[in-house]
C-alpha cells in the first residue's frame, strides 16, 4: 500500500492542510532530506512557502509520529516518514547519502547496553559510517567522515 499523506494526517488526528501535504509528500518521494531540500520541493508545488513554516510542519509531524529527525555527526538535521520501527542509518563519508538499514540484531532496541543504569530502553540509534558503492567505485575511500552534502 502506498503511504498517503492527507490520510496518515488524518490518523495521527492532525489538520489536513496543503502545506502539510506537500511538506510529508516531498519526504515520501526524498528520504533523509534537509529542511531546505524540501523547502525547495514544497515550493514547486506550492509556489510559495516559508522555510519557517516547513520547520513548523516538520515539528508538528515528528511530535504526531509521522516524522523522524535525524542528525548524523557532521551533517544537518535530516527527515524521514519512515517512523514505525527501530532501523538504523548508513551514511557515505564521500557524498553524504544517508541510506536505511534494518536492526542489527532484531527486535527493538536492538542493542543491549552492558549497564543499562535503571533505564527502560525503547530505542538505539545506530549510525553507520562508510563509503557507498558509487562513491567506492569513483575514488579510495577517505580516511574520516568528509562531507555534509545530500
Amino acid at each position: 500500500m502506498v503511504w498517503n499523506a492527507e490520510s496518515a494526517l488524518r490518523e495521527a488526528g492532525m489538520r489536513v492542510t496543503r502545506q502539510r501535504i506537500a511538506v510529508l509528500s516531498a519526504l515520501r518521494d526524498r528520504p533523509h532530506a534537509t529542511a531546505d531540500t524540501l523547502t525547495a520541493a514544497t515550493r514547486e508545488a506550492l509556489g510559495s512557502i516559508s522555510v519557517q513554516a516547513v520547520y513548523d510542519v516538520l515539528a508538528a509531524c515528528a511530535e504526531n509520529g509521522l516524522v523522524r529527525r535525524i542528525q548524523p555527526a557532521g551533517s544537518p538535521a535530516r527527515f524521514e516518514t519512515r517512523t514505525a520501527d527501530n532501523h538504523h542509518h548508513l551514511v557515505c563519508e564521500v557524498c553524504g547519502r544517508v541510506d536505511d538499514v534494518d536492526c542489527v540484531i532484531g527486535s527493538a532496541p536492538c542493542l543491549s547496553p552492558h549497564d543499562a543504569h535503571g533505564y527502560d530502553i525503547a530505542a538505539a540509534e545506530v549510525v553507520f559510517w562508510g563509503t557507498c558503492a558509487q562513491c567506492g567505485s569513483a575514488e579510495t575511500a577517505p580516511a574520516g567522515r568528509r562531507s555534509t552534502k545530500e
